[in-house]
């Protein structure tokens, strides 16, 4: 049972953030949420009362989001794409790191204008010295990004079909053969 999973959504019905069923449960029960969809064949049952599982709730009041944009792991992989920002190549997150486009030893800083995602090889490559010293040239300056989104779902075979009517803008768009 735990892992059935409910889509919350804002009022303007924006996904807000995917909940363990009991949480949603408790969601409607104090009156903070609504059942927009239920699954079809998971139920709830105590002594008294049945209820269809949830899938998809909406909040009944707006809640003002955080618009920072938090200093992260994830974001910096977010920002620049899983992409190295020397050789230009996707990577799994477990095949990149990061690098400090000036280095520590020659007083650079952490910060958004100074990380950046790099394949092993090519961090390896630049070592010790800016992109310049290197002979490197970044694919794309380093800059804090005005905004992330809350969260991103990928549409999967275990995801309920219903979510993806308020999930479509996190699909990848299709491309037309080349």
């Amino acid at each position: 049972m735990d892992h059935w999973k409910v889509l919350l959504l804002d009022v303007s019905n924006q996904p807000v953030e995917v909940i363990p069923w009991w949480k949603a449960i408790e969601y409607l029960f104090k009156g903070k949420a609504d059942i927009v969809h239920e699954y079809d064949d998971i139920f709830l049952r105590s002594e008294k009362l049945t209820i269809k599982l949830p899938s998809i709730m909406k909040l009944r009041k707006y809640f003002r989001r955080n618009t920072k944009v938090e200093f992260s792991r994830y974001n910096i992989f977010y920002r620049d794409g899983w992409t190295c920002q020397y050789c230009g190549e996707k990577h799994k997150t477990s095949d990149l790191t990061f690098d400090h486009v000036v280095p520590k030893s020659q007083g650079g800083k952490k910060s958004w204008e100074n990380i950046v995602t790099a394949c092993f090889d090519c961090n390896h490559s630049k070592r010790d010295r800016t992109p310049a010293q290197a002979g490197m040239a970044l694919i794309r300056e380093p800059k804090k990004p005005k905004w992330m989104p809350k969260m991103v779902i990928r549409m999967n075979e275990s995801h309920p079909v219903e979510w993806k009517d308020y999930l479509y803008w996190n699909v990848p768009l299709e491309q037309d053969p080349a």
